[in-house]
Formats: C-alpha cells, structure tokens, sequence
C-alpha cells in the first residue's frame, strides 16, 4: 500500500530497552509500536473526546500480524502510520506500516483485527453505528464490509 494511504501516522523515537543484542528492535515490540500507534489514531479520530476514559466501546485482539521488512535501529525516529480498513459486524481491521520518520521506506506493515465485545468477558458484539461514523468521517470513506 502506497504511504499516501495513510492519512494518520505518530512518530516515535526507539529507546534502548527495545533493542535486542544486535542493537535492532526486538521483534515483539513491533506489536507495541502498533498499540501506540492505535492509541494516537483513535485519539486523532476523536473517540476519546466523545467517549470520555474508561467508557468507549470495548475491543479485543482476534489477529495479530506482522511483516518485517527492515531493520529498525537504535536511537532511529520511525512514523508508525495507521488506517482503518474494514468494519465487520462485530470486528475491525486496521492496517499498519512503520517507515523511517518523513520517509518513504517501509520498514514493517500489519494488521490488527479487534472484536467489539458487549462487556470485558462477553461474546462478540455489534460495531456501535456511532464509532463506526467517527472512523468514516476521518478515513472520508465507507468501512462497513
């Protein structure tokens, strides 16, 4: 997917606890960069101003993937870009790349599948229509599969 795809992206610096011995970021944390980058987006699309802490809608991890494409180093400033791409009835799928910071050089690219669930323990859910037109209105076009 072409970078321009992403209308959101965060820009993080790696730190040294992220690094494995060859001073290249630990695998797993590719997985955490996605979280903050998902954290910020749905800060940008304006879920926690209309939900205030502790009161939007509830989601979990269904699928998680990543593709390595490039290290990523100490000290380097990446741009983790996120994009909702489809909304089920009960899930969402949002698409991720990370690049290094103002360029056009992938370095890793995923997705994550969140189910809506009706409370922490509960069954899937349906996608509450109000969520659903905030991620529209920000992506400026249709997601409900």
């Amino acid at each position: 997917m072409a970078r321009s795809d992403f209308k959101f992206s965060v820009k993080k610096r790696v730190r040294y606890a992220e690094i494995d011995a060859q001073a290249v970021v630990f695998n797993s944390r590719y997985l955490e960069y996605f979280d903050i980058g998902i954290t910020e987006y749905w800060r940008g699309v304006g879920v926690y101003d209309r939900w205030p802490a502790h009161s939007s809608p509830e989601f979990h991890v269904a699928r998680a993937e990543v593709n390595y494409r490039a290290p990523i180093l100490l000290d380097e400033e990446i741009d983790i870009c996120v994009r909702a791409a489809r909304v089920g009835t009960s899930s969402m799928t949002y698409l991720f790349e990370l690049h290094g910071a103002g360029q056009d050089d992938l370095r890793a690219d995923g997705q994550l599948i969140y189910v809506h669930v009706a409370e922490a323990q509960g069954a899937p859910a349906p996608v509450p229509d109000e969520f659903l037109f905030l991620f529209e209105a920000f992506e400026a076009r249709p997601l409900r599969a």
